[in-house]
């Protein structure tokens, strides 16, 4: 039995499709994984220390490490309707937060890159853990911050204003699914491996879909602060079609996230072999 660590964050999207391969649920074939459950950012940054073998990473983050890391077509948040949001206290144009402090949750999450082909002079921003966004704002800390995961469902109940949604943004602009994280495996463990451990997430994203009830106590214990509804919400609007496979649709949408990214000089050019099998 070989070992290899996995980092996936504690998002319902994850701990949803990760359940049966992490607690034995599905044929590992030959292989177990020493499993850390943290924050993105963390995830992220881990990545660009060689750390984990295995990782959920933001794609924005992923630019930066594609030499060492390629990414599995399994277990990818891509989708429509379920981009970032840029609230506010009170509804104003985003343009007029110019000079203004905005919370993003972390520099290299895509949310952040999104924010940045949108709005590049929107560039005062104060890196936050992204649950406490909300509050930095009602706080009066932050002009407007940048929402993701649960948080999109409970903004409203706090009486704070949806300014845009940058996944309709993008959407507008290319008709793709937006790409927000992916999994990268080290290029180093080599085809085999890397082919193998896709397999792996693919018969574990087929089984949470089969068996939906199963990975319930799994995915609640990471994800206490929800009630069941903004689970059930979460996990519907993040696993998709793309995260079984990312299919050709799903690879041409990350391509056009770096070429316009690199365009803008954000990032660097992406090298061209970046995915599993292709």
């Amino acid at each position: 039995m070989r070992t290899l660590s996995l980092g996936i964050s504690t998002c319902p999207n994850d701990t949803f499709i990760f359940d049966a391969m992490i607690n034995g649920k599905v044929d590992t074939r030959g292989l177990e994984f020493n499993c850390m459950l943290t924050d993105v950012e963390e995830l992220n940054n881990n990545a660009f220390e060689g750390k984990t073998d295995i990782t959920k990473i933001s794609y924005h983050a992923y630019a930066g490490v594609a030499d060492s890391y390629i990414l599995l077509n399994s277990g990818s948040a891509l989708g429509f309707n379920n981009g970032p949001l840029l609230v506010a206290a009170a509804k104003t144009r985003p343009s007029s937060l110019k000079g203004k402090k905005i919370a993003i949750p972390g520099k290299y999450t895509t949310a952040n890159l999104l924010l940045s082909i949108a709005y590049p002079d929107l560039n005062e921003k104060y890196e936050a853990l992204f649950s406490d966004i909300e509050d930095l704002i009602l706080r009066g800390d932050v002009a407007a911050g940048l929402l993701i995961h649960e948080n999109r469902f409970t903004y409203e109940d706090k009486g704070l204003h949806k300014l845009v949604d940058l996944g309709e943004e993008w959407q507008r602009q290319t008709g793709m699914p937006i790409p927000l994280g992916g999994i990268a495996i080290r290029r180093e463990l080599g085809k085999e491996i890397a082919e193998k451990v896709d397999k792996i997430l693919a018969s574990s994203i087929d089984y949470a879909f089969n068996n939906p009830g199963s990975s319930y106590d799994f995915v609640s214990k990471y994800a206490a602060s929800m009630d069941r509804d903004v689970i059930q919400k979460h996990i519907k609007l993040y696993v998709n079609e793309f995260s079984r496979d990312l299919g050709a649709r799903g690879r041409e949408a990350v391509r056009t996230l770096y070429n316009m990214a690199a365009d803008l000089k954000i990032i660097h050019a992406v090298r061209e072999d970046i995915f599993t099998g292709h």
